[in-house]
């Protein structure tokens, strides 16, 4: 028999967060072995559980859930989404604007498979929620990466942006709040890149799912807001804000500029339509997620949980010799920094599969989120405290392992000081 291959759209498609390590993982946990898992921002496997009150919805609408619902959505869900936008300042979204799909990944890979024809180039940034990428390339288009500053807190680089629009060029990709580095964007960053959007006449596709998600009183404003002229795809949903990953809740939202983008819309539309619907029980949590208490708000409190596992982490990564993060505004991720003079690592992946065999520690290799070098890696901050402590703990001693491999532990007390004495380590 001929072997039968994957597709070659597939070439220039990854997904590392559930890639190879994470089989290894799983190989791993199947012989019995406790694993640390640091590598999927999976809300409610760590102990943050949903709002009561939308899951008692869902449980009470389930005898009506068996039908299918308008391809867009509900006509309750999409209202309340509707006066969601209006609360965010988003000026003229119709009930009509509104797509509700199977978590805002469906919603990706349908807005770019309406878009793009083979060539296409869609500006992402650098280091970027891997989906993004894949579901450009999927779609015949190039994703073309702009950069995203970590000397500036990770803002992206205005002038790289517009130094890579082509005449291809047909979109940018917004992540902001960001993963996998925790940043927010201000205000005068994002009319910025507006400006440049309005000028070149590129769609502005927002990614919001974090807006909620917010530290040390800082505000979020959705980029749709900032105008009328552009088109925006906003995209948002209810897997973290609400704790809901599994429930596969997002929605999307066109707004600005629509009447260029007519055709485009039939695109949306039809795509909708061959996927049916969404699930319909996650639609009955929409209206009372967004109107209820929001109980995220108690969550990144200056004592809440998600705020104090932040600070934890941020602490315990910045005192390991040769380690640098910018502390996460937003988000669940920071994006810690490994010097490449201490750490001269060539091959990132690899890092991930050794510090997994021998501290049963799992992570993402930065190069998973299409970072340009093999210096650095995502971790999450949802296990709680003592996991947390445990986890980075092993990787601080995976990491001392690797200066007396690579002899550079002198020159990092040069450059870095004496380390903290080295805790005891508590096996879990």
């Amino acid at each position: 028999m001929h072997l039968i291959n994957k597709s070659k759209k597939l070439a220039n498609v990854c997904y590392d967060i559930r890639g190879p390590v994470l089989e290894r993982a799983r190989e791993m946990e199947a012989d019995g072995q406790k694993i640390i898992k640091l590598n999927i921002g999976n809300v409610g496997a760590f102990g943050f559980d949903p709002p009561d009150e939308i899951v008692r919805d869902m449980i009470k609408n389930m005898q009506n859930a068996a039908p299918y619902s308008d391809s867009k959505g509900m006509f309750a869900s999409r209202k309340a989404i509707m006066q969601y936008t209006q609360q965010k300042n988003i000026e003229g979204v119709t009930i009509d604007d509104i797509y509700i799909g199977n978590g805002a990944s469906e919603l990706i890979m349908l807005s770019m498979h309406a878009l793009l024809d083979n060539g296409d180039e869609v500006l992402v940034p650098t280091p970027d929620y891997p989906l993004w990428t894949a579901a450009v390339n999927l779609a015949g288009g190039k994703a073309v990466h702009y950069m995203c500053n970590e000397e500036k807190d990770w803002m992206p680089d205005i002038a790289d942006i517009e130094a890579k629009i082509t005449p291809h060029t047909k979109a940018i990709v917004v992540i902001n709040p960001n993963n996998p580095t925790g940043a927010l964007y201000p205000d005068e960053l994002l009319k910025k890149i507006v400006d440049l959007a309005r000028e070149h006449q590129l769609i502005v596709f927002a990614d919001e799912i974090y807006d909620k998600c917010l530290y040390d009183g800082v505000t979020h404003t959705s980029m749709a807001s900032l105008a009328n002229d552009v088109l925006f795809i906003t995209m948002n949903g209810l897997s973290k804000n609400y704790r809901s990953c599994g429930y596969r809740v997002g929605w999307m939202v066109v707004s600005g500029e629509k009447k260029y983008a007519r055709d485009y819309i039939v695109g949306l539309d039809m795509l909708s339509s061959m996927r049916l619907c969404s699930n319909v029980p996650g639609q009955y949590a929409i209206q009372t997620a967004l109107g209820g208490y929001q109980s995220i708000n108690d969550l990144v409190a200056p004592n809440g949980r998600l705020t104090r596992q932040r600070d934890l982490s941020h602490k315990l990564l910045t005192d390991i010799p040769g380690v640098t993060c910018v502390k996460a505004k937003a988000a669940l991720y920071m994006f810690p920094k490994l010097d490449p003079e201490i750490y001269p690592i060539e091959d990132d992946k690899q890092f991930a599969y050794d510090l997994l065999e021998r501290e049963k520690v799992l992570i993402v290799q930065g190069t998973g989120f299409n970072w340009v070098a093999p210096d650095h890696f995502r971790v999450v901050f949802l296990p709680n405290s003592d996991d947390l402590t445990h986890a980075i703990e092993r990787i601080a001693r995976f990491l001392d392992f690797y200066r007396k491999k690579y002899g550079t532990e002198e020159l990092a007390m040069r450059k870095y000081g004496k380390p903290q004495k080295e805790k005891e380590l508590r096996i879990v």
